[in-house]
């Protein structure tokens, strides 16, 4: 039965039927092939369910959120201030890129909707002050992906949803772990750019008068991400209701800076709906299978198979670092998380492995599925934003970021307390 439903995944995915189409259109095949009950007809109820959740309102919300701030134009502003603060280090702007990314993240949400933004901006730089482009493109494909970890996070919402954990928690126990994360790229880049200088392209002069100027630049985003975060600690909102907040912050910024027009709006709708679809069609499609998975005995099969492998906790986290690590390569990661999660979790949960610091690890396997071929999504982000050139330097660039998430991993492993210090703190 596992044979056959993985067989069948394959299949529907290699013929490049939409990953949310494929997972329920595996359900539909499973039924009559292992179930005597009609299970297709609870898809409707599973679907209004699923889209009822107050907790998956906050999608769209934190969708809509990054939108505006992207149409308004604050990245523009945000990077160029990030650029005279980091440039002088060894690596000059790809330090900018990994900054930006930083701070986007803390108020978008999205690891493409980062990517793409900073992408927009810095790419054009890379001929200007001569960088090495492999590591400079790579830099933003990576950089992109802190959006999925540093708060707030669709994804990290989506395994709250997934596990039943508080998303709260989840939130603080993200948050020094992006930020190492963030470190490690910088990191990498200056190790890369002291090892080859000529990487680094040339040096961009600012003065300090210069650069304490353009901190007004940052305080849009960095108020956006307090009053997201703050307004959820401080017990004043839900998550939901916090991304309502950040969507009006924003509201109000673009209207301060006279970049709040109809057209701007509703090109962000429209966005913001697109993104939505996609997601709820997947997040409907596994959510069907899920059922079909576990009205079958499937989910229980697995389950017991594989503990009954009677392998330790340290050697089963491993199988699922690597299990994550090749399923990234070939699966979109959000159908991969929502496929994957309610069978992993109550498996290293049972193990004694923490649910919060669980999603951390998963968060992060999942990061490093955004940056490694074939179907790394901010790959092909990167490439788009190219005007020529092959996918290659994408993804040779993209390696060395891919070793710094292994860093990560490790460090989480070894010392959980990275994770779980700040949710224990404010719990």
């Amino acid at each position: 039965m596992v044979a056959t439903a993985l067989i069948l995944l394959l299949v529907l995915i290699g013929l490049s039927i939409p990953v949310g189409a494929a997972l329920g259109v595996l359900g539909l095949l499973l039924d009559p092939l292992y179930s005597m009950l009609p299970l297709t007809r609870a898809i409707g109820e599973l679907a209004w369910s699923t889209n009822n959740e107050f907790l998956m309102v906050a999608v769209p919300l934190f969708i809509l959120l990054g939108e505006i701030l992207l149409r308004a134009g604050f990245a523009e502003r945000m990077y160029s201030a990030m650029s005279l603060w980091l440039s002088w280090l060894p690596g000059g702007l790809m330090h900018a890129n990994i900054g930006a990314s930083t701070l986007f993240s803390a108020t978008s949400g999205s690891s493409v909707a980062t990517a793409a933004t900073v992408g927009t901006v810095a790419i054009p730089q890379i001929k200007r002050y001569g960088y090495n482009e492999p590591l400079f493109l790579g830099s933003l494909a990576a950089g992109g992906t802190l959006g999925i970890l540093i708060p707030p996070s669709i994804n990290l919402v989506i395994y709250g949803v997934l596990t039943n954990s508080s998303v709260p928690k989840l939130y603080l126990a993200g948050i020094i772990p992006g930020f190492l994360l963030a470190g490690l790229f910088m990191l990498v880049i200056a190790v890369s750019c002291m090892a080859k200088p000529s990487w680094g392209g040339h040096k961009i002069h600012a003065t300090w008068s210069e650069r304490f100027k353009s901190l007004v630049h940052l305080a849009p985003p960095l108020g956006i991400f307090f009053l997201v975060v703050g307004s959820i600690y401080a017990g004043l909102a839900t998550p939901t209701e916090a991304a309502a907040l950040g969507v009006t912050g924003a509201l109000i910024l673009a209207a301060w800076f006279r970049r709040l027009t109809w057209t701007m709006l509703r090109e962000s709708v429209e966005g913001t709906m697109r993104s939505t679809a996609m997601i709820m069609l997947i997040v409907i499609g596994a959510a069907f299978l899920n059922f079909i998975m576990a009205a079958t005995g499937l989910t229980d099969a697995i389950t017991s198979s594989i503990t009954g492998l009677g392998v330790s906790p340290g050697w089963m986290l491993l199988i699922i670092i690597i299990f994550y690590l090749v399923l990234g390569c070939f699966m979109e990661t959000l159908s991969m998380m929502i496929t994957t999660i309610p069978i992993v979790a109550p498996i290293m949960i049972a193990l004694g492995y923490d649910p919060i610091w669980l999603g951390i690890i998963i968060i992060v396997l999942v990061e490093a599925a955004l940056i490694t071929p074939p179907v790394g999504l901010n790959l092909f982000v990167v490439q788009s934003l190219r005007k020529s050139g092959s996918m290659g330097a994408v993804i040779t660039g993209s390696v060395p970021f891919v070793l710094a998430m292994f860093i990560l991993l490790a460090l989480l492993s070894f010392f959980p307390g990275l994770a779980l210090w700040l949710p224990t703190v404010f719990s």
